[in-house]
């Protein structure tokens, strides 16, 4: 690339810094809007029905998209989560953090959760 702009006149590289301005802007712009997501060990979670569009005998389009709750079992890195349901069996492949998303309990849960570290989450 350095040896590609040593050839370039005046307006070639003030084309090329328009270009760069304009990458930023759009980059800039869809930052705004991406939300970071990161859960920590113990921390409770639904994740989605894959692959995505699945549906099940019977339901139709009312099939759920999420499925859980989950418990996060184990960080691996790069947005990777080991996941362990409540009754305590570890799943083996391990997700991607885009496709999980953190339990909100609704009134329709009424059962109680056993986390990690000994606290009792109780659902309404």
């Amino acid at each position: 690339m350095p040896l590609e702009l040593e050839g370039l006149d005046a307006s070639g590289i003030d084309t090329l810094n328009k270009l760069l301005a304009g990458k930023q802007a759009v980059s800039r712009a869809y930052n705004k809007r991406v939300k970071n997501k990161s859960f920590e060990e113990g921390e409770i979670v639904r994740k989605a029905v894959l692959p995505l569009g699945t549906h099940i005998a019977g339901y139709g389009k009312w099939s759920p998209t999420w499925e859980g709750p989950f418990i996060i079992n184990q960080i691996l890195g790069m947005g990777a989560y080991g996941l362990r349901d409540r009754d305590g069996e570890i799943h083996a492949a391990p997700i991607n953090g885009r496709w999980l998303k953190k339990f909100y309990p609704t009134m329709w849960d009424s059962q109680a959760i056993q986390t990690d570290h000994g606290i009792e989450m109780r659902l309404l």
